[in-house]
């Protein structure tokens, strides 16, 4: 399990290549690697180079961290994510977001491809998470503690930042496509639900499901970090009619929704510099 010395090493890795202090994160989920093509890049590692970091074998995950600036804020982006079902335990997933804190960020953006449980979504969709559902079986924060300032124990009461939701929905309206509030799913993978899954998973109130984000937002929380969550709806489940999901098709559909989940990044983070510059310390 990655410790506070596997973290500290990592980013320093990055910092050394990148000394800038970035104030927003940015994980891309499944098909989203493009919006990584808009950051004004400074400088990109490849997974594997980093400190203690495994290297991304997912299909649509690129495995890179790139530095630079996106809607004039400074930034790092994870191009693709680690997850449970590559064989990795919930604290490894999760390192990604521990280097990111190690580095100064305070917004974390997380994004993910999903397949909708709830019928009036449609694919291509957008999802901003309002809660989850974590049916990992797994919490990365299991395990000793290096440092009294950490105790293992955050509220998940509000987990998802409400003033980011709020605002990301309302881009959604300014620009014409469709985003909904809903609740995320978190199972370990690899394999896509049975029809009775699909039941029961909407039987708890789950609006979407998906194979990420969870591990990386509960670390989010204990660091005191503000998150926003998108998620990609690239199938909807309907039990008794359910089709066949194809891995190559959720990437495609990813992809295509990709410039929806752009403009939401790139009106938070326009919308957080506004704020930071009447505020100042906070300026992205």
């Amino acid at each position: 399990m990655p410790g506070r010395i596997d973290e500290v090493e990592a980013a320093d890795a990055i910092r050394r290549q990148w000394p800038a202090r970035p104030r927003v994160g940015i994980i891309l989920g499944t098909g989203l690697g493009g919006l990584a093509e808009h950051i004004s890049v400074e400088a990109s590692t490849d997974f594997a180079s980093i400190p203690h970091f495994p290297r991304a074998t997912a299909l649509g995950h690129r495995g890179r961290c790139v530095c630079g600036t996106l809607a004039g804020a400074r930034v790092v982006a994870m191009d693709g994510r680690l997850h449970a079902y590559e064989g990795h335990c919930a604290a490894q997933v999760a390192l990604s977001v521990r280097i990111m804190s190690a580095l100064g960020v305070d917004l974390l953006i997380l994004s993910n491809a999903c397949g909708g449980v709830n019928p009036d979504f449609r694919p291509g969709d957008i999802m901003i998470v309002e809660d989850h559902v974590n049916l990992t079986w797994d919490n990365p924060l299991v395990g000793p503690h290096d440092a009294p300032a950490e105790p293992g124990y955050p509220d998940m009461s509000r987990p998802y930042d409400p003033r980011l939701i709020e605002s990301a929905l309302a881009i959604a309206r300014r620009r014409g496509f469709t985003a909904h509030r809903g609740v995320y799913v978190g199972v370990m993978g690899p394999n896509y639900e049975t029809r009775a899954e699909y039941r029961f998973l909407r039987r708890i109130g789950g609006d979407a499901v998906g194979m990420s984000t969870v591990p990386e937002l509960i670390v989010a929380v204990e660091r005191g970090l503000r998150v926003l969550a998108l998620s990609v709806v690239t199938n909807v489940a309907l039990p008794d009619r359910l089709q066949a999901t194809d891995a190559n098709e959720v990437v495609a559909v990813a992809a295509a929704a990709e410039p929806n989940v752009r403009a939401i990044v790139l009106g938070i983070i326009e919308q957080e510099s506004r704020v930071g510059t009447a505020e100042g310390p906070r300026a992205v």
